[in-house]
């Protein structure tokens, strides 16, 4: 994984010399004045000064993610500006800074351009009138996450690769007191951590299952694990039937390959005993055939990204372990293939979970909800007060929320706010959907406690969370479906095509929720 050196330099951005320095624009477009009216987020007179004549030219219009490039800008050190727009004032937030930020880097990349300054945004630049005041911290958090965000393609096993990975990108702002100093340093060393955290995810939902096997994805994990100081154990069979994780074990007993228990520990020194500790669980299959119940062969080849609720979750404790918000956390993945050989599961097989629960398989290409419950019992039994799980886990979550937002089902309503609290800083799209128990009678067996499908082809995100919330009993807990958002079918100006790293920023502002 590349690791784009980012620099915060506090200097004046029109004297910096660089091969291209963005500044930000907006539209200020109002009732009045229907007609697109850019203007430059910059106080810098130098910076003002070069772009004035192509700002009053009304050519650039300011929308998000567009971009006009100017050469050798007359009393501005950098080879080049570029302008970029954030769209309109009236809604400019961080998230558009970050898509900003991340248009810039992309402009860059296929242009060879290597080396970036952006200009810090000054939204003294425009009156009250037209936007609020973006927070500092906040906003240099969002330009790092986007540029770093921005820099991750998905070609490296191509053999005619071009790297045009960004070597440096340097966040210019004019001097600044020495409090806002820290708080720009604060914010923009966070958004390094968390975005580094978010493309470690995705460079791992992109390998292919041949390299990525649970064996494979034991050892990248304990890497991380060794890098950033969290403690680590990766278990497999032995370990696996010790425990009596029969959910797990029957979807991994088709595979030729092992099966990997993963347990991550995160432990500050100062945190109290009495505490929360909180788990965080991710699906970890890393290819998913649908087993016996085998998925058509169109689209299968997507089927690597099914370990994306896992890599969001170790994406996450990658920056924990980074950041060091002062809560416990553990997180543990139970990661198999789902192959249909002759030792496969088969529908109609009654399995018996960790729990004691007895599980009718209806269809083993639920078998996400399988390895999950295992892993929401075995992450309480190791301490967890509170659980969060991802997972790719349904596609009837896209077909009720489109590929915007994200699933999030929960047990209970505060944990619920901890979690969408945080999502003004992550960015990320999460709508809430129910699983009440008047949606239970879906998973009722005849010859078991409960079936892995639905009785239905309706409401299929719900019955998949009905399923789970079975594990967690009364601990509080969130289940958050991302299959319909884990994986980008298309590139925006901002972001590759490819897997998208969803979760890992927002699971982190919950867990800072805890921190004392």
């Amino acid at each position: 994984m590349n690791l784009v050196t980012m620099k915060l330099l506090f200097q004046d951005p029109a004297a910096y010399a660089s091969k291209l320095l963005t500044v930000f624009a907006v539209d200020i477009a109002t009732d009045k004045t229907p007609e697109a009216h850019p203007a430059l987020l910059s106080t810098q007179d130098a910076i003002t000064g070069a772009a004035a004549q192509w700002i009053a030219s009304g050519e650039f219009k300011a929308a998000l993610g567009e971009t006009l490039l100017l050469h050798a800008p007359a009393g501005v050190k950098a080879e080049r500006l570029l302008i970029v727009g954030l769209g309109k004032a009236a809604s400019l937030s961080i998230h558009e800074v970050r898509k900003g930020a991340g248009s810039a880097v992309r402009f860059a990349k296929p242009r060879g351009i290597r080396e970036l300054a952006i200009a810090f945004p000054d939204d003294k630049a425009l009156s009250d009138e037209h936007s609020e005041a973006l927070p500092c911290d906040l906003t240099a958090r969002a330009i790092a996450e986007g540029a770093i965000v921005a820099d991750f393609d998905i070609d490296n096993y191509r053999s005619d690769r071009k790297d045009t990975s960004m070597q440096t990108v340097t966040l210019v702002t004019a001097e600044a007191d020495r409090k806002s100093q820290g708080e720009l340093q604060s914010g923009f060393d966070t958004g390094v951590a968390l975005a580094q955290s978010q493309n470690f995810a995705r460079a791992l939902v992109n390998e292919p299952g041949n390299v990525l096997t649970p064996t494979e994805l034991g050892r990248r994990t304990l890497d991380m694990c060794n890098e950033v100081g969290l403690a680590c154990t990766v278990e497999s069979w032995d370990r696996i039937h010790e425990l009596k994780m029969g959910a797990l074990a029957a979807v991994a007993q088709g595979s030729e390959q092992p099966p990997a228990l993963i347990t991550v520990r995160y432990e500050p020194e100062n945190a109290a005993p009495d505490a929360p500790v909180l788990g965080l669980v991710g699906k970890g299959i890393t290819f998913d055939t649908g087993g016996i119940s085998i998925k058509p062969a169109d689209n299968m080849d997507k089927m690597k990204y099914d370990m994306a609720g896992a890599a969001a979750m170790l994406g996450a404790m990658r920056a924990i372990a980074l950041l060091k918000p002062n809560v416990r956390v553990l997180c543990v993945v139970c990661s198999a293939e789902n192959m249909p050989d002759g030792k496969a599961f088969r529908p109609g097989d009654v399995i018996t979970a960790m729990s004691g629960k007895t599980i009718e398989i209806m269809n083993t290409d639920a078998e996400g909800r399988l390895v999950l419950a295992d892993g929401l019992h075995y992450a309480q039994t190791l301490g967890a007060t509170h659980l969060i799980n991802a997972a790719t886990l349904t596609g009837a979550v896209g077909v009720a929320l489109g590929l915007i937002n994200a699933g999030l089902f929960s047990n209970d309503d505060a944990t619920v706010d901890n979690f969408t609290s945080g999502l003004k800083r992550s960015g990320e799209k999460f709508w809430r959907l129910p699983c009440t128990d008047e949606y239970r009678d879906q998973i009722k067996s005849q010859i078991a406690d409960i079936m892995n499908t639905g009785g239905s082809r309706y409401g299929g995100a719900t019955t998949a969370a009905m399923f789970l919330k079975e594990f967690v009993g009364d601990t509080p807990w969130i289940h958050l479906d991302i299959a319909g958002t884990a994986w980008n079918d298309d590139a925006k100006a901002w972001h590759s095509k490819g897997p998208s790293g969803i979760a890992v920023r927002s699971i982190f502002e919950w867990v800072r929720t805890y921190a004392a």
